[in-house]
């Protein structure tokens, strides 16, 4: 698949984007459908089997006021290509992630920071449809989640990017969710800390 020309691509933030095209980008089939972006939202002791899909559907929709331009916030940013919608990027304040919050170490680990400043914002999550991956699509996304942040007055972004396996085996596309460390990188994320083996936390300060 040839590289796609940045050119070609708009980013918008999901509140800008229909719901129909939030949902052309997550499809009918596999992990994204199934998890429309909640993994990091459940709350205290809710899990995936008490939803269906089109509930965990509905709050992503909810959560990202797609189709109401005029919305306040938004909770990630839509790519298309053309007229095609193509890849999501869910960025926000790191706070709002409650699940992230209470149940996932990786940012954790080792740092003195306050899980409730609203000031740092976190990239959780990228996903590209099937037949667009591999244009670096996810790439345009990191830089373009960069600059959300910043005009939106965040002070720091971060992302928790999956390694590669200690054998050197690549990452499953279920693993990529979170991003790949070079995606990061190349949109000016340093590493501040490496909690396992296969994580590390990239962050950039404004």
């Amino acid at each position: 698949m040839e590289p796609t020309d940045v050119a070609e691509l708009r980013i918008v933030p999901a509140n800008r984007a229909g719901c129909d095209d939030l949902q052309t980008v997550f499809g009918t089939r596999g992990s994204a459908v199934i998890c429309q972006c909640q993994r990091y939202k459940l709350a205290p002791k809710e899990a995936f089997k008490h939803h269906a899909p089109s509930v965990r559907a509905q709050r992503l929709e909810a959560q990202t006021h797609c189709g109401r331009s005029g919305a306040a916030s938004t909770t990630g940013l839509i790519a298309y290509l053309g007229d095609e919608p193509v890849g999501w990027c869910a960025v926000e304040p790191r706070a709002n992630y409650d699940g992230l919050r209470r149940v996932y170490r990786v940012p954790w680990e080792g740092r003195a920071e306050d899980k409730a400043d609203p000031t740092v914002w976190a990239v959780t999550c990228f996903f590209v449809r099937a037949g667009y991956r591999g244009r670096g699509i996810s790439r345009a996304l990191a830089r373009a989640a960069v600059d959300h942040a910043r005009d939106r007055g965040a002070l720091a972004l971060e992302g928790y990017p999956m390694l590669r396996r200690p054998d050197g085996a690549d990452i499953t596309w279920d693993e990529i969710h979170v991003g790949a460390q070079s995606i990061f990188s190349a949109a000016g994320f340093r590493e501040v800390s490496r909690p396992g083996v296969r994580r590390a936390v990239m962050r950039i300060d404004f």
